[in-house]
């Protein structure tokens, strides 16, 4: 899935991650960047599977 397949807002935090330069950054920084990254993509994971958990429970119990 390519990020540039979605429309995105002015105020999109992620376009605003993309379009960072990250030049600058010492390799201690992009370290301390990827960390974060891959705890908000654990944090994401982790709400989204409380969503379909969700979802699964509400359709099970409509379904009866």
């Amino acid at each position: 899935m390519d990020p540039d397949d979605f429309p995105s807002r002015p105020d999109d935090a992620l376009a605003a991650l993309r379009r960072q330069d990250l030049d600058p950054l010492s390799v201690a920084e992009l370290d301390a960047r990827v960390a974060a990254l891959e705890a908000e993509i654990a944090r994401i994971r982790a709400h989204r599977e409380r969503a379909v958990n969700h979802r699964a429970s509400a359709d099970a119990l409509f379904r009866r």
